[in-house]
């Protein structure tokens, strides 16, 4: 599962920069080069758009997994251009974008907008899959998520918009729940749809999270 970030547009991007005339800009090599926003030619093409707006780009670096702790290392390679730079331009998801600002001792700004978690259905073309509620519900609906998959988030559904299987909010996407149905039909577990599910508690992981998991000796890794 992969971070789906988008990119802000160009005039925001500067405009965040006002005041500093040095950046050093850090792209990722998994999710942003995924979505085709902090890769390789993207972290390129945004080094010609500061320099033309007056900026001066001291280095420029794509991390192999910016929200992982190789950034220090990364980062570390670069010691001089990075110091040389008044603050540091992250293209990645706010993961990403949070590690950085721990390692570089610099002020940092996002270039990306981070949507959601989600994969890949075809080239270009990327579904959120999960919210990550501390809830699930999966298990009385054939394994598709009515929270993210359905515009309403409903637990009961269909709802009386739904038209030929198409959702009223988005015609172009299915309805959740005939997919959900479809599902339960396929494995014989209809009477799922005939129970009735209690609203949401989107308080069962409270934020921000944090879990402590009590770890035997000698279980330590």
């Amino acid at each position: 599962m992969k971070s789906i970030t988008r990119a802000k547009p160009i005039e925001t991007v500067i405009r965040a920069l006002e005041g500093y005339e040095r950046v050093f800009i850090a792209g990722c090599g998994t999710c942003a080069t995924m979505c085709h926003t902090g890769g390789v030619n993207e972290v390129a093409q945004m080094r010609a758009a500061l320099e033309e707006a007056g900026k001066l780009v001291t280095g420029t670096l794509v991390i192999p997994t910016a929200c992982d702790a190789v950034t220090y290392e990364c980062l570390e390679q670069n010691k001089q251009a990075l110091e040389d730079a008044q603050v540091v331009l992250v293209m990645s998801c706010a993961f990403g974008v949070q590690t950085v600002a721990g390692y570089a001792g610099r002020p940092v700004q996002p270039a990306l907008d981070t949507l959601f978690f989600g994969l890949e259905d075809q080239p270009g073309h990327f579904s959120e899959v999960c919210m990550q509620c501390g809830e699930c519900v999966l298990a009385y609906t054939g394994g598709i998520c009515p929270i993210t998959a359905c515009h309403k988030g409903l637990l009961n559904g269909p709802c009386g918009g739904t038209n030929d299987g198409k959702c009223e909010i988005d015609n172009t996407i299915d309805c959740a729940w005939t997919l959900i149905y479809n599902r339960l039909k396929e494995i014989g577990r209809l009477d799922l749809m005939e129970q009735f599910y209690e609203p949401k508690n989107y308080q069962a992981m409270p934020k921000p999270g944090k879990v402590v998991i009590e770890v035997e000796a000698g279980e330590e890794s």
